[in-house]
């Protein structure tokens, strides 16, 4: 039977779905709203006819029916930076796979508790079964427990929503790989470029960054400051340029590694021969730079993976979290090098 053999005027609907399955209507509603209690065999011959005939689910009457949205909230912070977009790509397809839909909040970069606040209230108006806290700061408030004890809530960079959850990407780690790397070539101490002082991450960066260099019994020199942007790690590019010691930096991102070596070239000095640069995150244009970058890879979009699975767990309350490896990769190309004699 084609999509049109039903009637020649009107859509197809769950009756013609359940007659040509060989199934009751409420089959057919089980399988199409992701419920588990129908047999394989059932299932496929009610997914083979809804594709036969073309019969799409309409949302509201869906919610209406089942008494489910289906749908995730995520909350991110507004910016243009690569590690938004592809955690958001993670989330996208776990929550399509098990027939959930994304609607996401944003919020401005450094904003006040409330906006956060308000952002979750706005989610859960739209629908929002559970929701995602893709944010990089810290949301430990007794406003905020009060609406993740209601709400099924996750972190993308946290096992939970608890603040003292082991972390799902450990960020010491990171900092750990890259600062070794360039003490284990020769060099006798790294300089670091963080990213915006707001962000977890690069607090936790930094920290990690100064206990490595203490462990080797070296002194960490001053931060040079950095807010992510390329520009800004142009200004701290020149700074690097004025120190004629200075032969190996720890710059926390890609983005602004790429302003940093700009200003060392205009200033004469070469990466990797008088500077050796590692960044972090390993976007796409990392291995076309010049010289292509030595970076910390984050696995952005298994961490968004990582964080739908897990609250659709808690929504369907069965496990349906897979293997998903979340962990720092050092990728080593030509922005290092061993110092000089």
């Amino acid at each position: 039977m084609s999509p049109r053999h039903h009637s020649e005027d009107r859509a197809p609907n769950q009756v013609d779905v359940a007659r040509m399955a060989g199934v009751s209507t409420q089959t057919v509603s089980r399988v199409m709203s992701g419920q588990q209690n129908v047999r394989p065999e059932t299932a496929r011959r009610v997914l083979a006819a809804v594709e036969e005939l073309g019969y799409r689910v309409h949302a509201a009457a869906a919610s209406l029916a089942s008494g489910r949205s289906r749908i995730l909230g995520v909350i991110v912070v507004s910016t243009d930076r690569y590690s938004t977009a592809a955690v958001g790509v993670g989330i996208e397809q776990a929550a399509a796979a098990h027939r959930y839909t994304v609607t996401t909040a944003s919020v401005a970069d450094h904003a006040s508790p409330e906006a956060f606040i308000e952002a979750f209230d706005r989610l859960e108006r739209q629908g929002a079964e559970g929701i995602v806290l893709g944010v990089p700061v810290e949301l430990d408030s007794p406003a905020m427990r009060l609406r993740t004890d209601r709400t099924p809530s996750t972190r993308n960079e946290r096992a939970s929503v608890d603040p003292d959850a082991p972390l799902l990407l450990d960020q010491h780690a990171i900092a750990r790989l890259a600062v070794e790397h360039l003490l284990d070539l020769g060099h006798k101490t790294v300089w670091h470029v963080p990213g915006d002082e707001y962000w977890l991450e690069t607090q936790q960066r930094q920290e990690a960054w100064e206990q490595v260099l203490t462990e080797r019994g070296i002194t960490p020199p001053p931060v040079i400051a950095g807010d992510w942007t390329p520009e800004s790690g142009y200004r701290a590019g020149r700074i690097i340029a004025s120190i004629p010691d200075a032969t190996a930096v720890f710059v926390s991102s890609d983005e602004m590694a790429f302003g940093l070596i700009r200003a060392l070239h205009e200033a004469g000095r070469s990466v990797p021969e008088d500077v050796s640069v590692v960044s972090v995150d390993d976007i796409a244009l990392a291995g076309f730079a010049s010289p292509a970058l030595t970076t910390v890879r984050q696995p952005f979009e298994q961490m968004g993976r990582a964080a739908a699975l897990r609250l659709i767990s808690q929504l369907e309350g069965t496990d349906v979290t897979d293997a998903v490896d979340v962990r720092p990769e050092l990728v080593v190309r030509a922005s290092t090098a061993p110092p000089r004699p």
